[in-house]
């Protein structure tokens, strides 16, 4: 039984293919930008006052116009209704930090703000991390989660107040109404 042996410098070639892929796959990891957490966070971020609920005119259209992502269309709530629901919270950061939301406005991961799929833009919603008792006012000014079983996306700072930093975690999520505002019914909502 003869071996065959390559040559040196089909070796040498060999090896040289194999660096430039790995330097082109390292090289476009390091140009993707990664989600996480700021660099150096601001001291007391779980403190952030909540959002103040403000009656906000939701207008057919813009963000609130049906829209398709991955095969799925979602139809945006277009007038005051009450909506409720449970279900897994992520949260997005430095990645998104400063870009257009759905609303247009710059995301500010240091703000009390979340993404929803059919929630009105602009609209305030109650959300309540049922293993601590925490609940947070948020702003809707964003489109998403579109990942399975996730029912919002907060801000940095909204995570890091309910505290959900360590991952995706339970959530009940209750959109506070115009009723609701003008009634200053603001607390404990979630959780009915």
């Amino acid at each position: 039984m003869r071996l065959a042996l390559a040559s040196a410098s089909e070796v040498a070639a060999a090896a040289f293919a194999g660096l430039v892929g790995l330097v082109t796959l390292l090289a476009g990891c390091a140009s993707a930008p990664v989600d996480g957490p700021p660099e150096d966070p601001p001291p007391g971020i779980e403190r952030t006052p909540d959002a103040v609920p403000r009656v906000e005119p939701i207008r057919a259209g813009g963000p609130n116009r049906p829209y398709s992502i991955g095969g799925r269309t979602y139809v945006p709530l277009t007038t005051d209704t009450p909506f409720a629901e449970t279900g897994l919270a992520s949260w997005y950061g430095r990645k998104f930090h400063g870009r257009p939301t759905s609303s247009g406005e710059p995301y500010d991961m240091f703000a009390m703000t979340a993404a929803h799929r059919t929630l009105p833009i602009p609209s305030y919603a109650r959300v309540r991390n049922p293993a601590n008792g925490r609940e947070i006012i948020v702003r809707i000014n964003d489109r998403g989660p579109f990942a399975k079983g996730r029912v919002i996306d907060l801000s940095y700072a909204a995570a890091a107040k309910l505290g959900l930093l360590g991952g995706v975690a339970p959530v009940s999520v209750r959109r506070l109404t115009f009723a609701d505002i003008r009634a200053g019914q603001l607390m404990g909502l979630a959780s009915e």
